[in-house]
């Protein structure tokens, strides 16, 4: 069966299908649609085309009602020895299972068992085993059927198999991976209570049965084929969550896992077994029993001698199988002492108590996978110690050895590529965040050891740290860094308060920032010790004559300056935070680090071929420091402005220089890497205005001249004909910055700037450009009414022409660029109606008016789209608010009942319509306000409305009509919504209505 099958075998076999498929549908495609070579795409090694043709080809027999039955008759009958034509049999009666087996006759369902069988018959006859893929796939389609009938027409779906299998060890595999498939269906969520009822019975009928099989398969295969009785001893531990434990935990079973230990390419999977049974939850008292024979078995076995063992593989399971043991004892103790069994919780603290040696052996091993399983132990250990009272010497002496091993673990090793950072760094990364943990709960236990450990240590390596290894160097800084966290304090006030604390860190910081470990030749010490200086920047508000050093340290070779790119980048976000940290500490020093930075602060255009020490994102927080240091400093408005203007006339003098360039520029290439840095100039400028607050306005430091002279520097860009997207997003930014900083300073600029943003728009464009008027309308609102008035109709105009645009029926990217722009659109009409400027839209015509309240009903109704519906309804809810009463606009009282009322109806009796969908509900929520605030509005009218003629022209029941109209009429909007809500899960039925829009 090993052999590929003649060319001609397989198209045989396919042209079986053919026919067959012919035969039974009356559209002949399937065989139209294949020939010889498209069946090759079978082999994964087939080109795309092959593999596509033949898929095209898997889906048509899918949908085929009977092609599935050629299938089953070639695995039955062995018919073919091609391995991916097996395979691809039983990925057919897969889908046939999962997916249409109500929809077979039961002489058919019959035949798929019949079939499953006689192939696991055949597998004992083989010469040679199925592949480990198609055996898997096997017992995917063996797993699917059992879930489907064992309730029903297969109860005997275990004893059938096991009368084929017996003990050969060709089925034996067969059989355990069927019951490891079953296990993965069995856990599936989604079928929760069918899973249930599973088990249950299966506990009722063949549970015993079946772990009789399991002990028979072990004893039989133990010496003898170890791939057998591992996965014999996977199933067990699959199993033992939610079988009776009793059948598992006993000497028999108990004592030949026990001797598997001992069996070398057994004792791994072995160990996880264990794991499994004594993680099975149970009385506290029996756990306690159960672990500690366990574990006096192990001991007696010499198990827990851990320097002997060099096979760090199996004391990684041993270390997994020593914190489930640990784990459930102090389960018991918690469950103990909460029932008030002193007597008992006294034993179980005894015995975790006599774990705690292994426990640090595990803790301090060098393999940080065996090491990491132990950690979940050991702080749960931390945790009882914590709630006891009293400490006895040795929990004291235990607490300390844990935090030796903590520090001794912190510590990096020698082959950590700082430069590189692979898989192997990225766990070791995980693995100290692991350790944090269990220093944070050390820290509970015994905060003044942690501190005087730590202080210990710290000392003795800044003492020597010329001579001192890099490691131990950047872990005693490390320690201090994370003392921060470990001992919390209000606002990181760690230097007042507890004395004995503040004046420990305060020496450390002291020797810190003094011992000059800041010139230390390797990047994670260099990193270490800003990130430790930015973290206690209160130390600088208590000894502020350390400051110009610490400063020196960021602005030199060592920081801002140093030959690491990883040191450079992050050193300007760290010198950004501590200058905003420490800004009254930094006046002092302002005009000199201002000086300091200069060069930093330099645009790199492309051509000039300079490679600048910082990328343009470090560079955003230096531009943002520089601002912070000026606005505040205490320097008088005229020389705030003057410093200002030094900052940004560089940049804008190099900006008007590259935007001529750009014009004139005809390479695609070099016209991209000039908008780049075009881009960049805007963003550090924008930047700088971050330093700007309530307490500090542009105004108030007399900086308005030097931004609104950036603006007239940046707008021209909009009206550049190359590389649009990105000068547009970086003069929009730039634009969002100013109306926030400049306030009605800015509005003469935003006409034209609109104007200019209006030309040539794609989606995404009026996408982003549309907040930018929200931000206007809302901030300014009747000021800019003369504006929006003018920009309305033409806004959208090119909002519609844009949803207009014809798009390939499956451009996912276009439709999804198309619903995003309808949200925008709905989002700039609320902000309108929401900023009292609905005279806007109510000036600009009849025709128009009309067209946009017909846009807000399709938002409300046609599109599936909650978020929209949302919003549309609570522009609808604001019109009727504020144009619904007896003086509103002429024509919409007619407009509401003819299309606002209807909305309400049609919105949440439509299909896609989904309450299990929060956005749904919060749409729905604001369609029942729309119909309270027309009742409001209209009053009786609105009721007779829909008592007489619109409800009753939807087929509703007068019962209901009556039921509608009272809960409406409530005084509490909420009885209203939760009625709405409560019929419409009632009622699905009444999905069906439609009725047209308009």
């Amino acid at each position: 069966m090993g052999t590929r099958p003649a060319k001609g075998d397989v198209c045989g076999f396919f042209c079986g299908i053919r026919g067959h498929v012919c035969c039974n549908q009356k559209t002949p495609s399937i065989a139209a649609g294949m020939d010889e070579q498209a069946l090759l795409g079978l082999n994964p090694n087939a080109d795309s085309d092959f593999r596509q043709r033949a898929l095209a080809y898997f889906e048509q027999l899918k949908i085929s009602p009977d092609a599935w039955q050629v299938c089953a008759e070639a695995l039955a009958q062995r018919t073919y020895s091609d391995d991916h034509i097996k395979f691809f049999c039983f990925q057919v009666l897969e889908h046939q299972v999962k997916y249409k087996y109500s929809e077979l006759t039961t002489v058919q369902q019959q035949l798929i068992r019949e079939t499953l069988i006689s192939w696991l018959q055949a597998q004992m006859l083989n010469p040679q085993p199925e592949k480990t893929f198609i055996r898997n796939k096997a017992a995917q389609v063996f797993a699917l059927l059992f879930v489907t009938e064992y309730l029903t027409k297969w109860p005997k779906f275990f004893f059938d198999i096991l009368s084929v299998v017996d003990l050969n060890p060709r089925g034996v595999d067969l059989y355990l991976r069927i019951l490891m498939a079953i296990d993965s269906e069995l856990v599936d969520r989604d079928e929760a209570r069918r899973n249930t009822l599973i088990k249950d019975t299966m506990r009722e009928q063949c549970i015993p049965n079946l772990v009789e099989s399991w002990y028979q398969i072990l004893q039989n295969y133990q010496y003898t084929n170890s791939e057998v009785t591992c996965q014999c001893l996977e199933v067990v531990g699959a199993y033992v969550s939610w079988i009776d434990l009793s059948l598992i935990a006993n000497d028999r079973f108990i004592n030949m896992l026990l001797g598997h230990m001992s069996i070398e390419v057994l004792r791994e999977e072995a160990c996880d077994c264990l794991f499994e049974i004594v993680n099975k939850g149970m009385d506290p008292v029996d756990k306690m029993k159960l672990v500690e024979s366990l574990c006096q078995v192990l001991q007696s076995a010499g198990f827990f001698i851990i320097d002997q063992e060099e096979d760090v593989d199996f004391l990684a399971r041993f270390s997994k199988l020593v914190n489930g043991m640990g784990q459930s004892l102090i389960v018991s103790w918690t469950k103990l002492i909460k029932n008030g069994d002193i007597k008992n919780a006294q034993e179980a603290l005894q015995a975790i108590e006599t774990k705690v040696a292994l426990m640090l052996q595990l803790l301090i091993h060098e393999d940080d996978d065996i090491s990491s399983n132990i950690i979940g132990f050991c702080y749960d250990y931390l945790h009882i110690l914590k709630q006891l009272s009293v400490l006895s010497d040795q929990q004291k002496a235990n607490v300390e050895a844990i935090m030796l091993a903590v520090m001794k673990k912190l510590t990096y090793d020698e082959e950590y590529n700082f430069e590189n950072e692979g898989e192997d760094e990225a766990m070791f990364v995980e693995y100290r965040k692991q350790l944090k943990l269990l220093l944070d709960r050390l820290a509970q236990v015994s905060p003044e050891l942690l501190l005087a450990s730590v202080r210990r240590v710290f000392s003795s390596t800044l003492q020597n740290w010329q001579t001192t290894r890099f490691m131990e160097v950047e872990v005693a800084i490390r320690l201090l860094y994370m003392l921060a966290e470990a001992l919390p304090v209000s606002h990181g006030a760690h230097f007042s308060g507890d004395v004995s604390k503040a004046s420990a860190l305060q020496d450390m910081m002291r020797t810190l920032v003094t011992s000059g470990v800041s010139s230390y030749q390797h990047t994670s010490v260099t990193l270490e010790f800003f990130e430790t200086v930015v973290r206690y920047e209160k130390f600088f508000t208590v000894e502020p004559q350390h400051i110009p050093c610490v400063l020196m340290a960021f602005l030199d070779h060592r920081g801002l300056r140093h030959s690491s790119a990883k040191v450079r980048s992050r050193t300007a976000y760290l010198f950004s935070r501590f200058v905003k940290s420490l800004n009254k500490q930094m006046n002092p020093f302002i005009e000199d680090i201002l000086n300091r930075i200069q060069d930093l602060l330099e645009l790199s255009p492309p051509e000039n071929g300079y490679q600048s020490l910082l990328s343009s994102d470090d560079q955003l927080f230096i531009y943002e420091t520089a601002g912070v240091l000026i606005v505040n400093s205490e320097y008088p408005a005229e020389r705030k402005q003057a410093l200002m203007r030094n900052l940004l006339t560089p940049l804008m003098e190099k900006f008007k220089i590259l935007l001529e360039k750009l014009m004139l520029a005809q390479d695609e290439e070099r016209q991209a890497s000039l908008a780049d840095c075009l881009n960049h100039a805007v963003g550090f400028a924008s930047r700088t205005s971050k330093a700007f607050s309530n307490k500090q306005t542009v105004k108030q430091c007399g900086c308005s001249e030097v931004y609104l002279d950036c603006l007239q520097t940046f707008l021209p860009a909009l009206s550049c004909p190359l590389q649009k997207d990105i000068l547009r997003s970086g003069v929009r930014t730039f634009l969002h910055r100013m109306i926030i900083c400049l306030e009605e300073e800015v509005l003469p600029f935003i006409p034209s700037a609109s104007e200019h943003m209006l030309k040539d728009c794609e989606a995404k464009d009026l996408q982003e450009f549309i907040p930018l008027i929200n931000q206007i309308t809302a901030k300014f609102k009747i000021q800019v009414s003369p504006f929006l008035q003018q920009m309305f109709m033409p806004l959208l105009h090119a909002i519609f022409e844009v949803l207009l645009r014809p798009a390939e029926e499956n451009d996912q990217s276009a439709a999804l660029e198309k619903q995003m722009l309808r949200r925008s659109y709905f989002a700039f009409l609320q902000t309108v109606t929401g900023s009292g400027m609905s005279e806007v839209i109510a000036n600009q015509g009849a025709e128009n008016v009309e067209r946009i309240l017909v846009t807000v009903i399709q938002g409300a109704v046609e599109y599936p789209d909650p978020i929209a519906q949302k919003t549309c309804f609570i522009i609808l809810s604001k019109l009727v608010e504020l144009w619904g009463g007896k003086d509103g606009p002429v024509g919409f009282a007619d407009f509401v009942y003819k299309h606002i009322v209807p909305a309400c109806f049609l919105a949440p009796l439509k299909q896609t319509f989904d309450l299990a969908d929060a956005q749904t509900v919060l749409a729905l929520s604001e369609c029942a306000v729309t119909l309270k605030t027309i009742h409001l509005k209209r009053g009786p009218e609105c009721v007779q409305y829909l008592q007489q003629e619109y409800l009753p022209s939807l087929q509703v029941a007068p019962e209901i009509i009556q039921e509608f109209c009272q809960a409406l009429q409530q005084p509490d909007a909420k009885v209203f919504k939760n009625y709405l809500k409560g019929e419409l899960e009632q009622q699905p039925q009444v999905c069906s209505i439609q009725k047209p829009l308009v």
